[in-house]
């Protein structure tokens, strides 16, 4: 059967366009006032949790409004299923906060900045990501007591820049597309003195944050003189001897959906410990390892094998996923979904990733290195113009990635010059972050250190 014609750049814009008298700009700024009860959705996700570590999760959305938020993509998946959206879809990160962008190592050991979570990602509306980075970004700038002007500037700016940077990917050819990326280094030469000096300071972070470094700091020799991981609980703990089995036997499973140079690399290696580690702030709770691996002759590698659940676009946000997705989680699991839409939407992923389904079926699960020059920037220890700076960069990085799915023109389309459907966003994104700081306040309010 002879494949349908695709649409050229002007069919898409056209589309984009037309899709206007469906969902007009304006409707992006409407907060639906419909019932709703973020409390109950953050329980059913505790439900299925680890529940020793639940406290542990509470505890740190607790910190404050935005860490809260940052644990809440959920509620915001179920608030955004209420309301109009453009229908135009992307694969999308579905939790596309401020921190989960940062620094990784390339196969060819050179950092770049991107995307750095994907647990979540779907197919879902484009804005649906921008909405939630920007509304990051106002939290986020709350929480440090930034003036008022300085955060809408920033998010005004973020805004822009995606919209911007869709606009010059779009003229790309898709081979050309595919290919481009954000190179920290580069963008250093065009940044001012203050924005330069944090980002240089970050570099030198995450070029410390190696896998041997972590290897160091989180094993410890044993009495036997085997080397096994030194625990800190309740979010650090060695496994049992059974446990052990299961993901040192889980691991050939994750061996068959690697590439074959990793297989290749991999085949003297055996588990020599294994850990349970609570990871982030939204993800506390769910079933995450870290596996020591070991050579003959001594070398170490840390692989973290993290549980995959539903993505939060498909089961609160209501998106029903293309085939694509589907039947990479019928046929390997929702691994192969947060692996699969990885390699869509970073310019380059780690060489390691892979996947697995657990004994019995019931979990599916993700392997990737740990610690490999891994970093970040916290927004909240930069001074307004850096703020600004690295709001604008996350935005650059997320129009880069939605343009993967080749509906740039589309989206452009829609979303015109850009002023006026910038002054909806950043309506929409300023009353959500009321919204969600009230969210944590009625949060905070039954949190006690003791449940």
């Amino acid at each position: 059967m002879k494949k349908p014609a695709e649409p050229t750049a002007v069919d898409s814009a056209e589309a984009g366009r037309s899709r206007r008298a469906e969902t007009p700009r304006s409707a992006l700024a409407r907060l639906h006032d419909g019932e709703r009860d973020p409390n109950a959705i953050l329980e059913e996700q505790n439900a299925s949790r680890l529940q020793d570590l639940v406290p542990l999760r509470r505890e740190r959305m607790s910190a404050s409004a935005f860490t809260f938020y940052r644990g809440t993509a959920a509620i915001m998946a179920a608030d955004l299923a209420q309301e109009a959206h453009s229908g135009i879809l992307v694969a999308a990160c579905g939790d596309a906060h401020v921190s989960n962008f940062g620094f990784y190592a390339s196969p060819q050991r050179t950092l770049l900045f991107d995307l750095n979570d994907f647990d979540e990602a779907a197919w879902a509306p484009w804005e649906w990501d921008l909405k939630r980075l920007v509304t990051s970004i106002v939290i986020a700038g709350r929480a440090n007591g930034r003036d008022r002007d300085i955060i809408i500037d920033a998010a005004t700016a973020a805004v822009g820049a995606y919209l911007q940077a869709t606009r010059a990917i779009a003229d790309l050819d898709p081979v050309t597309r595919y290919f481009t990326h954000f190179d920290p280094a580069v963008r250093a030469t065009t940044l001012d003195r203050r924005s330069r000096r944090a980002l240089d300071a970050a570099l030198a972070d995450a070029q410390k944050r190696t896998g041997a470094r972590a290897a160091r700091r989180l094993t410890e020799v044993a009495a036997d003189g085997t080397r096994r991981f030194r625990e800190a609980p309740p979010a650090m703990v060695r496994a049992d001897a059974d446990v052990e089995a299961v993901i040192a036997s889980a691991l050939e499973g994750y061996l068959a959906s690697a590439n074959i140079d990793v297989r290749m690399l991999l085949r003297h290696h055996v588990v020599l410990g294994v850990a349970r580690r609570a990871v982030g702030v939204g993800s506390v709770g769910t079933r995450c390892h870290i596996a020591l691996l070991g050579d003959p002759d001594g070398n170490t590698l840390i692989l973290q094998v993290k549980e995959a659940g539903r993505s939060v676009l498909e089961q609160y946000g209501g998106i029903e996923q293309p085939d694509l997705v589907c039947h990479l989680v019928d046929g390997a699991g929702e691994g192969a979904r947060v692996v699969g839409l990885q390699r869509i939407l970073q310019a380059y992923s780690d060489p390691f990733l892979g996947h697995l389904v657990g004994a019995g079926g019931q979990f599916g699960y993700y392997v990737r290195q740990f610690h490999d020059m891994k970093g970040s920037i916290d927004m909240e220890t930069l001074d307004d113009k850096p703020f600004a700076r690295y709001a604008e960069a996350c935005a650059i990085v997320l129009a880069r990635a939605h343009a993967q799915s080749g509906r740039g023109r589309e989206i452009t389309g829609y979303a015109g010059k850009g002023p006026r459907i910038t002054s909806h966003l950043l309506e929409w994104c300023l009353g959500y972050a009321d919204r969600a700081e009230a969210d944590y306040e009625v949060f905070r309010a039954g949190f006690s250190p003791t449940v």
